[in-house]
Parts: structure tokens; C-alpha cells; sequence
């Protein structure tokens, strides 16, 4: 039971102590080398089949962690991101429908795109312009990291599934209408902090209904178009929502070209997706063929086709320089919780835990958001804790698919309180750092509300 629970705590322990993100997963990893080698032995044949079934889940986690960031400063550095977010400015203006547009929107969509904390660099800065105080911009931007399960097309909740042996689009369905908490949550908070004096009520009202779209959107998405593109299309659905409902015709004006082409670029990147996805399920193409319908390499041509061309060294340094920092962390993460599953830790550790009874069922969201705090990924977070979950599910014979999709969302949501999502925030904001304090505080505090409300629904979804 010690050695099973070594790894885990190792890494928990090294972050709290301050360590690095790439050391404490490296100290994972010796852990679980560690227990393997002294109580968790497995023949020789056990690993080179895991090793064969993880490595393309492995390869495209680290090709879409390159093409978001690659897509990310293109669009930053030749100012297209400007663009766009000065063409929306005008169209949308302030007020409670615009802060809705942001958070349910624009944020969620640039998130699932790229991920790794992007969208709060497109969202931060529209909301700047909106006249509320610097801690407010910073939460709300913060708020808007809502759909990360959906983050970078998707890739950590590729890992819950794959660990959990759930079907990828059944587990996105699952977590889309889990998603209606967290959804709705962030709405109504986001819509109170920006709401005019007098007017609460209805401006909760309104936050309540942008979170009910963005989750009908997002389920609609996925059930169409399967889970990779479902976040941001659904977040688009949402965007054109409310641009329509606040729409300022004295105040239209045509889109800078850079913005157009960055337009293109994302319909590139969710147009092959899409395209080519439904392409290999009609033709029943073979395994290897499933890569044209990866979002790594769509993420990279969309960046190819806005570039036209090779990107300027400068960010081809800067991309490599973050790209170095997140694949290797990202990779060991996966690789600690293939370790764990197969070596037959997860399952030891779960049936342990799995002695509270159901009590565990409320417990089990605050696992799960444990890991996405400490590690700020929901790939690390199901890397670590995705396989000791479904373990755990099957010890108390709780249905699986509604369980891990609770454990997804979970782990998805509390990277809007990680401390490095957080401190990111506010070094955008015009007042810098003066308020990191509240807005960590503020976040969490919301963060832990939806996350003890996701443990009653695992809970009643059990009894049923």
C-alpha cells in the first residue's frame, strides 16, 4: 500500500515543496521505478505491449503541446490576435453580455484550439477594456478557463479515456453535461462581478443561461462531430450568440486582413479535423491512417498556412524554448500513470481507497482536481490519476462512464487556480500583481463550490 501510494505523493510532496514541474515529475517516475522494482514486477512481454499501445497517444499529446504553441505565436507576434480582439471590442462593447462573451466564448474557443492557458491571453485583454477593476478582469479571465477538458482539442481527456478504457467520444459526451455545473458556475459569477448596481438578479439570470448554451453546444458538438473539435465549436456557437444579441450596426466595421487570415487559419485547423476524421471512419482506414485526423497536425498546418512560410526565428526559438518546458513534463506525467495502471499500483492503491465505501464518491472530484491544481494540466492529472480512478469506480461497482467524466471535468477545472495560471493573469492586467492574493483566493473558492457539487452528482449517480 506504501510503495503503491509513493509515486503520487512524491510528486505532490516535490511541488509543494516548490520544486519545478519537470523535477517532481522526474521524481515520480523514480518512484514508481522504484516500486516496481521491489514489489510490482511484470514480465517483459506486459511492457512492451503497453509500450506499443501508449506510444501514439503518447506522440500525438507532445505533436498537439508543439502545434498550439506554434499556432499561439504566430497569431501573437504578427498582431492578428490584436486584430480580433479590437474587431470584437466594437462590436460587442461592455457590460454583462460582452464579460459572457468572453468567458463563454472567446476564451473557451482560443483554449480549445491551442490550450496551456492561451485563451486567458486572448481573454484578459478584451476584458481590460470593459471598465471594471483590475482583480475583476484578472478572475473573470481566469473564469473563462471553463472547457479545458476540451483544451488543445482534447488531448487530456484522450489520456482519461484511453486509461480508463472508455470510448473518446463517450467520455466527451459524458463530461459535456457534467460540464453543466462548472458552466454555469463561472456564468453567473462572471456575469455578478461585471453587473450593473441594481440589477444582480438578472445578470445571474443571464450568466445562468450563457452556461446552459455553451453546454448544449458543446454536447450537440460532440455528438456531431466527435470530441476533438466539440469545445471549440460549441464555444463558437456561443460567440455568435451573443454577437447577434448585441450586435452595434453603427459600429460595424470590415475585419483587418491579419484578422481574416488568423479566420482561415482556424477553419483550416477544425475544418481538417473534421474532415478528415469523418473521411477514415467511411473508409475504415487502418490505425496509422487515424494520424490525418489528428489535431497535432492540424495545429501545425493552420500555423504553416498563417505563416506562409517558416515563422521568424525569434519565435520559432520562443515556441521551441515553452515547447522544451511542456512536452517533457507532460510526457513523464503520462508516462508515471502508465507505469502505476500497469504495474498493477493504480489498482492497488484504488481498492485501498475504495475501503471508505461511498464516501469515496463524494471525495473522488477533489482527487481528480487535486492533480489538475498541482500539476496545472489535465493531461498530468489524468496521467496520474485517471487509471487509480477507474480502479476505484469498478471496486465500488459505480458506473464508470459518469464517474471518470466527474474526474475529468474535475481535474479540468481547478488549472484556472493553479498558481501558475493565476499568476499569469494578473501580470496581464494593467495593475500588475497587487491583487494576486484575491484573485487566487477568489478562484478557488469558486473552483471548490462546483467541485463539491460534481461529488453530490457522483454520489446520486451511484444510487440510482
Amino acid at each position: 500500500m506504501l510503495l503503491s501510494a509513493l509515486p503520487v505523493v512524491s510528486v505532490i510532496a516535490a511541488l509543494l515543496a516548490g520544486w519545478r514541474s519537470l523535477y517532481a515529475s522526474l521524481v515520480g517516475v523514480a518512484a514508481a521505478l522504484l516500486a516496481i522494482a521491489m514489489a510490482f514486477a511484470q514480465p517483459a512481454s506486459t511492457w512492451v505491449a503497453a509500450a506499443i499501445h501508449w506510444s501514439p497517444v503518447l506522440l500525438e499529446v507532445v505533436l498537439i503541446v508543439g502545434g498550439g504553441l506554434l499556432l499561439s505565436e504566430v497569431l501573437r507576434q504578427s498582431g492578428a490576435q490584436k486584430a480580433l480582439a479590437d474587431w470584437l471590442l466594437l462590436r460587442a462593447g461592455s457590460g454583462t453580455g460582452a464579460v459572457l462573451l468572453v468567458v463563454h466564448g472567446i476564451t473557451p474557443f482560443a483554449e480549445s484550439v491551442t490550450g496551456f492557458g492561451v485563451g486567458v491571453t486572448i481573454g484578459i485583454p478584451l476584458l481590460a477594456h470593459f471598465g471594471l477593476p483590475a482583480r475583476k478582469v484578472a478572475l473573470i479571465g481566469l473564469l473563462g478557463l471553463c472547457a479545458v477538458p476540451w483544451g488543445s482539442m482534447g488531448p487530456g481527456t484522450l489520456v482519461a479515456a484511453t486509461m480508463a478504457d472508455l470510448p473518446f467520444k463517450d467520455l466527451g459526451q459524458a463530461s459535456a453535461l457534467v460540464s453543466m455545473i462548472p458552466f454555469a458556475i463561472t456564468g453567473m459569477v462572471a456575469a455578478g462581478l461585471a453587473s450593473a448596481p441594481g440589477q444582480p438578479g438578472l445578470a445571474l439570470l443571464q450568466g445562468l443561461l450563457s452556461g446552459l448554451l455553451l453546454t448544449a453546444a458543446v454536447a450537440l458538438m460532440n455528438a456531431v462531430a466527435g470530441t476533438a473539435p466539440a469545445g471549440a465549436l460549441g464555444a463558437l456557437v456561443v460567440v455568435g450568440f451573443h454577437l447577434l444579441r448585441m450586435r452595434r450596426p453603427q459600429q460595424a466595421q470590415p475585419l483587418h486582413p491579419l484578422g481574416r487570415r488568423a479566420l482561415a487559419a482556424y477553419v483550416l485547423l477544425l475544418g481538417g479535423v473534421l474532415v478528415a476524421g469523418v473521411l477514415v471512419r467511411v473508409l475504415g482506414l487502418p490505425g496509422l491512417w487515424h494520424g490525418l485526423a489528428s489535431p497535432g497536425l492540424w495545429l501545425l498546418l493552420a500555423a504553416g498556412f498563417f505563416a506562409r512560410g517558416l515563422p521568424e526565428r525569434e519565435s520559432l526559438q520562443r515556441v521551441w524554448r515553452s515547447w522544451a518546458q511542456v512536452a517533457p513534463v507532460t510526457a513523464l506525467f503520462i508516462t508515471l500513470g502508465v507505469l502505476m495502471a500497469v504495474s498493477g499500483m493504480a489498482a492497488q492503491l484504488a481498492h485501498a481507497l475504495a475501503q471508505s465505501g461511498p464516501l469515496y464518491l463524494l471525495a473522488a472530484p477533489f482527487v481528480g482536481a487535486l492533480g489538475g491544481f498541482v500539476t496545472g494540466s489535465n493531461t498530468g492529472a489524468n496521467a496520474m490519476f485517471a487509471a487509480t480512478q477507474a480502479e476505484i469506480a469498478r471496486a465500488l461497482n459505480a458506473p464508470l462512464l459518469p464517474f471518470m467524466a466527474v474526474h475529468n471535468v474535475s481535474a479540468s477545472l481547478l488549472l484556472m487556480a493553479s498558481p501558475g495560471k493565476v499568476e499569469m493573469a494578473v501580470q496581464l492586467v494593467p495593475e500588475g500583481t497587487a491583487q494576486r492574493r484575491w484573485v487566487q483566493q477568489s478562484v478557488l473558492a469558486v473552483d471548490l463550490v462546483a467541485v463539491a457539487l460534481m461529488g453530490l452528482l457522483n454520489l446520486a449517480w451511484a444510487r440510482v
